[in-house]
């Protein structure tokens, strides 16, 4: 088993390290807080089981996200929805991850907007923009091809161009402003 391969501190430290953004994620996927609780915890225990498997020459993060975004699919497969509500879940205050993403109407409505894209381009706006993964990233996060990574980012902002009409600013990729 992996844990042979990962000290206690090393855990503790990338636990530290990942695990707000970790269950931002799952929050933002599940859009339920319990369920995004048991998703970040599940996937650190996977991810200190499975140690010896990653490759420390390979960032962490999309190894680590990876695991978060087969969680959460999993449960919402399980769960048997896969619908997002108009407004983000009240989590409390304790939960500051999401209500940073919150602070303008302007992002408010940029946050409803990206809940209504396929599950499919909402991961990749998540990953890209919220978890700020590079393309290259997000693709290895979720496991598929950079070129079809590249295309759902692609389709997802022009879907949310046109839902916004001339007035929406223009939002690119990073790897497009290089």
């Amino acid at each position: 088993m992996g844990l042979q391969n990962i000290s206690e501190e090393q855990a503790r430290l990338i636990y530290n390290s990942y695990s707000p953004y970790v269950y931002g994620i799952a929050l933002m996927l599940t859009r339920s807080a319990p369920t995004a609780d048991d998703i970040m915890q599940e996937t650190f225990l996977r991810a200190f089981q499975k140690y010896d498997q990653y490759d420390p020459s390979r960032p962490l993060k999309p190894w680590l996200y990876r695991i978060a975004v087969n969680l959460a699919k999993s449960a919402m497969r399980r769960q048997k929805w896969l619908f997002f509500q108009e407004d983000p879940p009240d989590i409390g205050d304790e939960f500051l991850v999401e209500e940073s993403l919150m602070k303008s109407e302007s992002e408010r409505e940029l946050w409803e907007s990206v809940n209504k894209l396929s599950a499919k381009r909402k991961e990749v706006i998540i990953l890209h923009y919220y978890a700020e993964l590079s393309l290259p990233e997000v693709a290895e996060a979720l496991n598929i091809p950079e070129g079809t990574c590249k295309s759902r980012l692609h389709e997802a902002l022009k879907q949310l161009r046109r839902s916004h009409g001339s007035g929406w600013p223009e939002v690119r990729c990073k790897e497009e402003m290089e």
